[in-house]
């Protein structure tokens, strides 16, 4: 398995989290806008969506506020499951997307982010299926585990100079991704973060970046050049397993080179 649940948590780790958990206090409960729409929570003084009172279908765009309550966040699986929900456009002063908020929309098509986000969470947008092009604002510096996996029709995608960290699975399973632009200041690509976009052609890492996890681009079949500076020190297993037609570019005398000729993968020289 690629990744294992957390274990040996003791019950006294627990006691200790509840006792905190019950200092710190909760958001408050789940309320309903005044217009019999939207449910959210109020948590530090703004608003926290936490789905529709009914399903959510067709276009949605979100409220910049509720009853008065400034909407700064879409709050963990508010709209997972929208099976009839096709385009969402997302407020200015919005920060964060969390976990599973709108995952497994599978007739989602399109979504505007607000350069205000700054996190995109764990699985956000996994499983929207039919999402063609995402634009990823400024200021958003993480790309979380999972973020945009199974996103099949997804060929577009922009990534800004703003993100530092791609996470584990954060592109993988997206068949349709033709081409990515690997920000220069991305220093880590997750595990299995390309794993079989089978339709990737080229992609150049940045200097700068030191590590390409495990399976990152592995099974990406139509992969046929990957650059790869000689800031990387750390490539992990199996990153280009299945890329059968791959050419790595690499600096002459370096890791890249060395990590080619003890993985028995075709390479040339960069000036």
């Amino acid at each position: 398995m690629r990744r294992k649940p957390l274990h040996g948590i003791t019950m006294g780790i627990l006691a200790v989290l509840l006792v905190l958990f019950m200092a710190v206090g909760v958001a408050e409960e789940e309320r309903t806008d005044a217009s019999g729409q939207w449910k959210y929570v109020v948590e530090d003084g703004s608003a926290i969506i936490t789905g529709w009172v009914k399903e959510a279908v067709g276009d949605l765009v979100i409220p910049n506020e509720l009853d008065g309550y400034p909407v700064t966040s879409i709050g963990d699986n508010a709209f997972d499951f929208c099976e009839s929900l096709h385009s969402v456009v997302i407020p200015d002063g919005v920060t964060s997307i969390d976990r599973e908020a709108f995952s497994r929309c599978s007739a989602l098509k399109s979504v505007i982010i607000p350069t205000s986000v700054t996190d995109i969470g764990f699985a956000a947008f996994s499983g929207c299926e039919s999402l063609m092009e995402v634009i990823i604002p400024d200021g958003v510096k993480s790309i979380e585990e999972a973020a945009f996996s199974w996103c099949r029709k997804l060929s577009a995608v922009t990534i800004p100079d703003s993100v530092t960290d791609i996470g584990t699975d954060a592109f993988s399973y997206c068949h349709s991704l033709t081409g990515v632009t690997i920000p220069s200041n991305v220093v880590s690509i997750g595990d299995f973060a390309f794993y079989q976009c089978i339709r990737l052609a080229n992609v150049l890492i940045p200097a700068g970046a030191t590590s390409i996890g495990m399976g990152a681009f592995q099974e990406c079949k139509s992969l046929t050049n990957v650059t790869i500076p000689d800031s990387v020190t750390y490539i992990g297993e199996d990153v280009f397993a299945d890329c059968e037609k791959l050419i790595l570019s690499v600096k002459e005398g370096g890791f890249a080179e060395q990590y080619a000729k003890d993985n028995s993968i075709t390479y040339v020289f960069t000036e």
